[in-house]
């Protein structure tokens, strides 16, 4: 069974073979000096992304271009002297994708951060990929606009990364994901050939869509140096209901009762019996200890408190035994906090370990109607290898975010975890599932790719990157082998 944790790191001996000086000499002329680190502290800094279990190398230099033509000179460089290049962002990505191997040049886009035009008639904003999502949604909030992608991460990571991973978040349930609203993209391909994919239009199926195929590529394509992104009016002020119920097929049912009603929340959120207990554990007024799960449950429509209402008589008929509605913003924000407290609280309960406490967060789909079943399956899985495993995620979409919490310094622990991480993937998939909703593959689940695709699929998917990448120089060795 194919196991996360051991995911090798690839082979860059092309690069190790190439004087670092004549490499340096090249990148120097046609970078400014700021532009170029070779210091340990940056090097450092720059191996790798958020994601455990997903091992990295050690950069021969940090690029950090302040526009598309400094990217252009970095990619032919690097092509031209054989030297693999892996691009970066804020380097929050759960799945190493971003990690840097042995001798690359680490290409960072986060100098380049400029929001380049905002277009109120057309409903569209260009930037460029180091911008921060929550920076371009508060710019656009200006024009009475939004941008409604709202990864977990979203006050630190860039819209370059949320177009490598195709990342989603808490309100794609309704407002869909990153892929939803990139028009079009300014690329700049390996050997340092620029062009642009999409269009400005509303409408346009011109061709094959090779802006889709570059979003969710984790960096293995081309480099992303412009975007444009559409976006929709402002939303409405929302409110919120926490809900909480005996067991698990009470929760799936309130879930599968909301969607077949109609109803489309802007968040749909569950916590396990684990995960309720530690926010409660960490002081959550509303969370009552003991329950098997927590819906939360937001709604922006015109109308929510009629909304919620609806979706509260629904929540009761299922089971539910401990449910408060919001009548303000103030009950909304503190609902909402239940959901926000649950890294803090893992924190907290990590702190109780001792030896080296590690989280492992991980992201598996499954159809919205085998949430409890599965859930139920992690819960035993945790049982069977004597792990804490908290589980929450995007009802409303079947995506979740089963976490480990186990002490790293012990080797058997941390075996046992490796043990777990591969029956939830395993189970996930038995279930009709996909073994990444909106984290990618990286190189921690390279493997489980190989085991979700058909043969077919798979060959194809090495033919696009052989096509893009000849000499497999553009983030090698992620998601899939050229």
């Amino acid at each position: 069974m194919p196991t996360a944790p051991t995911a090798p790191v690839p082979s860059a001996s092309s690069s190790l073979s190439t004087d670092s000086a004549v490499l340096l000499d090249r990148l120097r002329a046609g970078l400014p000096a700021d532009a170029l680190r070779t210091d340990p502290e940056a090097l450092a800094a720059h191996t790798r992304d958020a994601a455990p279990f997903s091992e990295a190398g050690t950069p021969a230099v940090v690029a950090l271009p302040h526009d598309a033509e400094q990217v252009t000179h970095v990619l032919r460089t690097a092509y031209e002297l054989g030297v693999p290049v892996v691009p970066q962002g804020a380097r929050t990505g759960l799945a190493g994708a971003a990690n840097a191997i042995d001798g690359c040049v680490v290409l960072s886009t986060t100098r380049m951060d400029r929001i380049i035009e905002i277009d109120p008639a057309n409903r569209l904003v260009r930037c460029e990929p180091g911008v921060v999502t929550k920076h371009l949604n508060d710019a656009v909030a200006e024009h009475g606009l939004t941008y409604p992608p709202d990864p977990a991460s979203w006050e630190r990571c860039t819209i370059g990364g949320n177009i490598a991973t195709g990342a989603g978040g808490i309100c794609c349930v309704k407002y869909g994901v990153t892929a939803d609203y990139v028009l079009g993209l300014d690329l700049v391909l390996p050997d340092g050939r620029r062009t642009r994919t999409g269009r400005d239009t509303a409408k346009g199926v011109a061709g094959y869509d090779l802006t889709r195929l570059i979003v969710g590529s984790e960096g293995t394509l081309a480099v992303v140096v412009g975007a444009t992104l559409a976006l929709r009016p402002a939303r409405p002020a929302a409110l919120a209901l926490l809900a909480q119920f005996p067991s698990l097929t009470a929760a799936g049912d309130a879930v599968a009762a909301i969607t077949a009603a109609g109803h489309i929340p802007s968040a749909l959120e569950l916590l396990d019996r684990a995960t309720s207990q530690a926010v409660a554990d960490h002081g959550h007024a509303l969370l009552r200890p003991g329950s098997a799960a927590t819906l939360i449950v937001e709604s922006d429509t015109t109308d929510p408190a009629g909304d919620l209402l609806a979706m509260e008589l629904l929540c009761k008929e299922a089971g539910a035994e401990n449910v408060h509605t919001a009548s303000t913003p103030e009950e909304s924000r503190h609902i909402i906090e239940a959901r926000r407290l649950v890294t803090p609280a893992l924190g907290a309960f990590a702190a109780t370990l001792g030896g080296k406490p590690t989280a492992f967060i991980e992201d598996v789909a499954v159809p919205r109607s085998e949430l409890p079943k599965f859930i139920g399956t992690i819960e035993e899985i945790a049982r069977r290898n004597r792990l804490r495993i908290f589980t929450l995620g995007h009802a409303g979409d079947g995506n979740l975010h089963p976490t480990v919490v186990f002490d790293e310094s012990d080797p058997q622990e941390f075996r046992r975890a490796q043990v777990a991480y591969d029956e939830i993937m395993a189970a996930g998939l038995a279930l009709g599932g996909t073994s990444t909703g909106e984290h990618g593959i990286g190189t921690l689940k390279r493997d489980w790719l190989t085991r979700e695709l058909d043969p077919v699929n798979l060959e194809l998917q090495r033919g696009l990157k052989r096509l893009f990448d000849p000499k497999n120089l553009l983030n090698p060795g992620k998601v899939v082998e050229a």
